[in-house]
């Protein structure tokens, strides 16, 4: 659901991607993919999601964060928990620009 900021602008938030495929960049190694099914005070959970260590990659985080948008997400959990004090990032994954 968006904000509303005391200016009348909109900022909008993680709740905001509920029911969409989303990219999660976190701190350190991993990345997850899979569609937003909740967030909560302190946890975002994914469905048919993919936890990727990129420590296990020859490529960059945005090339794969692109194959991902552009072959879909290669399922490794049903259902995937996600600290949200970890992300760095998260998009729509058709938000993604594939270059």
């Amino acid at each position: 659901m968006a904000e509303t900021t005391g200016n009348g602008s909109v900022r909008s938030g993680p709740a905001d991607l509920i029911g969409r495929n989303v990219v999660v960049d976190c701190r350190g190694w991993f990345i997850y993919a899979g569609t937003l099914e909740s967030v909560g005070e302190h946890w975002l959970t994914l469905a048919d999601a993919d936890l990727h260590d990129h420590r296990e990659s020859n490529s960059t985080r945005d090339r794969y964060i692109m194959e991902i948008a552009k072959h879909g997400v290669r399922q490794n959990r049903d259902r995937v928990l996600v600290r949200l004090d970890m992300i760095v990032s998260m998009s729509a994954l058709d938000d993604v620009t594939i270059y």
